[in-house]
């Protein structure tokens, strides 16, 4: 018997309404607020994934760069992800297991955040990445699934989503990350001018 599309969006959708709860929401804006804290201050996000999560990374970063809802300056976020150059040097002359920890290393600095996307949280390049950034005294953040895995243990700031199904993780993942999305927006927004201090100047 075929699979009822909409019997598989509304199986996704009642997966997610069991998990992010209120409670569980009321959990994802202290971390909001430690990314904003952290951007303030001249901090950097370094962004890495595998697969699908790569291609999260990569979004992740767009939105700040660019812009998601509202005009604002932009946001330093870099994917480790998209240098094919280096992904690929690196991981033909050494190992892919130290692809992104290479890159931590070389590219990121005490205030930055190393943020990775794990739906097992046991990805060996982010584990390697997060014991780099960790070393360095840099803050980690990862955005999980399951039960967190590996990286749980080496996350300063998490996120897990305890689904079992990756789509379903995933698609997590991306309500919850374009939330945070939206919550810099605001706390970035120019202020306008009241006055028109500028004006016939």
């Amino acid at each position: 018997m075929a699979l009822s599309i909409s019997s598989e969006v509304a199986a996704t959708l009642a997966s997610l309404q069991r998990v992010l709860t209120p409670e569980f929401l009321a959990g994802v804006e202290p971390v909001a607020q430690h990314l904003a804290e952290r951007l303030r201050g001249g901090g950097k996000f370094l962004i890495m994934g595998n697969g699908g999560s790569a291609a999260d990374a990569q979004h992740i970063a767009a939105e700040l760069v660019g812009r998601y809802k509202v005009e604002r300056p932009g946001l330093p976020a870099i994917a480790l992800t998209t240098d094919t150059s280096i992904i690929t040097a690196w991981s033909n002359d050494y190992a892919f297991d130290t692809v992104f920890s290479r890159q931590v290393e070389t590219l990121a600095s005490p205030g930055d955040i190393v943020w990775g996307i794990s739906t097992s949280g046991n990805s060996a390049n982010l584990v390697a990445a997060f014991a780099a950034a960790r070393s360095m005294g840099v803050t980690t953040f990862g955005l999980l699934g399951r039960d967190g895995g590996k990286l749980a243990c080496l996350s300063d700031l998490a996120i897990i989503v305890p689904l079992a199904a990756t789509d379903r993780i995933q698609t997590a993942h991306m309500l919850i990350y374009h939330a945070i999305c939206a919550y810099l927006d605001e706390e970035f927004r120019p202020f306008a001018d009241p006055v028109g201090a500028c004006a016939g100047a």
